[in-house]
């Protein structure tokens, strides 16, 4: 099939506006993940006492339902998809509220919701929804200081940062305060919020030390100069021992056998041992590369509002991956995040792909960008901000 550029259909118009790199390193990514999910799941659905591929077979589903929800989301305009992120943000921080008084309490936290015989983690689809508006406050901010935008943005941070750390989920919890100090530092306002973040950011950590007795053990293990103190690091370090350059062979690893979670937090080093060295370092060139080609694509985009989403976006995917792989290989104490796309689990599958959704269609090449730059850098400096108003809600 050949799409003409005079077609002015809508699939037409996404097909030359897209970033057809991103979505073809995204779908590597996640044909990857299925792959490698084929030598970590069956070992922990034995061990479990469930069908030797009912990890697999879950992942399949969906990371195929994972994919169309990005191809489908990458065809709104930039107002859809911050009404659809605000749709979002409400209906997962109601449901962050509802598993503090009525979830079961699995492994110490209560973060799943059931829904119609699925369990669902809510604090996984608050991420992206939350990125969003909160780069669209932080814009406000920026171009209309009259507007009380950043405190705004930073109650909705408190909000849902608090209710995360309730469950409790201090990684997710750090992963979001990280992310929004991020977008704070590229919105260009002032470094002294920076600071205070900063600040904050520690006082969090002392506090959830002190606080939470899984985190001081967490971190007293890390801290622990015996590997055999921390036994879930020893295995995964001699994983990449055990694999080498080349690994043993896919189905060959033996220590997935000893990780209670081989398939989720723990699935880099079953890569390491079966896969070796080499597909780890291409596996984190290829996360590296979304993450820097998002980026980039935020160069030609003028709104502030847009550029900061795209930004966060990639920014968040990037560290969920980077805390992974540094648990994994010892530089980080554990945090049970998942390695994007890689581990198992619906929730992260398709939280993540509602996010790349959304990256695609903020960083699409919109027909009027010519337009919008003559019309804002014209336009006289009392009317910058009706200017970005007119923009942000002239696109659907």
């Amino acid at each position: 099939m050949s799409i003409s550029r005079s077609d002015r259909s809508k699939l037409a118009e996404w097909w030359f506006t897209v970033d057809h790199v991103l979505i073809v390193a995204i779908a590597i990514l996640m044909l990857s993940g299925i792959v490698l999910s084929l030598a970590a799941s069956p070992a922990v659905a034995i061990k479990r006492g469930l069908p030797t591929f009912f990890f697999f077979e879950r992942h399949i589903v969906f990371a195929f339902a994972g994919f169309a929800t990005i191809i489908v989301l990458s065809f709104f305009g930039p107002s859809t998809v911050r009404k659809l992120a605000l749709g979002l943000l409400l209906v997962a921080t109601a449901a962050l509220v509802w598993v503090l008084f009525d979830s079961s309490v699995i492994n110490g936290a209560r973060r799943w919701v059931s829904l119609a015989g699925a369990s669902l983690q809510p604090s996984e689809f608050v991420k992206p929804a939350f990125v969003v508006i909160v780069a669209w406050l932080l814009a406000e901010a920026r171009n209309r200081p009259d507007m009380p935008a950043l405190p705004l943005a930073a109650g909705l941070g408190l909000l849902v940062c608090g209710l995360v750390v309730m469950q409790p989920d201090v990684g997710q919890t750090a992963l979001l305060v990280v992310t929004w100090g991020a977008m704070y530092l590229l919105a260009g306002l002032p470094f002294i919020g920076v600071a205070v973040l900063a600040g904050l950011g520690v006082t969090g950590i002392f506090a959830a030390y002190w606080v939470f007795p899984h985190v001081q053990d967490r971190i007293d293990r890390y801290l622990s100069a015996s590997l055999e103190a921390n036994s879930q690091v020893s295995r995964a370090i001699d994983s990449f021992v055990q694999g080498g350059f080349l690994g043993r062979g896919p189905g060959e690893g033996t220590i997935k056998t000893r990780f209670p979670d081989a398939h989720t937090d723990f699935i880099f080093s079953v890569i390491a041992e079966e896969y070796g060295v080499i597909a780890c370092l291409a596996l984190a060139f290829l996360i590296g590369f979304i993450v820097v080609k998002a980026m980039i694509s935020t160069l030609r985009e003028p709104r502030l509002a847009n550029r900061l989403a795209v930004q966060g976006l990639a920014l968040m995917f990037g560290l969920q991956a980077f805390v992974n792989m540094g648990v994994n290989v010892g530089l980080l104490p554990a945090t049970g995040m998942t390695l994007p796309y890689i581990s198992a689990g619906g929730s992260s599958i398709l939280a993540i792909s509602v996010g790349f959704g959304m990256l695609l269609a903020l960083s699409r090449r919109r027909a009027d960008l010519a337009n919008y730059e003559t019309t804002r850098f014209s336009a006289r400096p009392a009317v910058m901000g009706e200017v970005d108003a007119f923009s942000r809600h002239g696109q659907n």
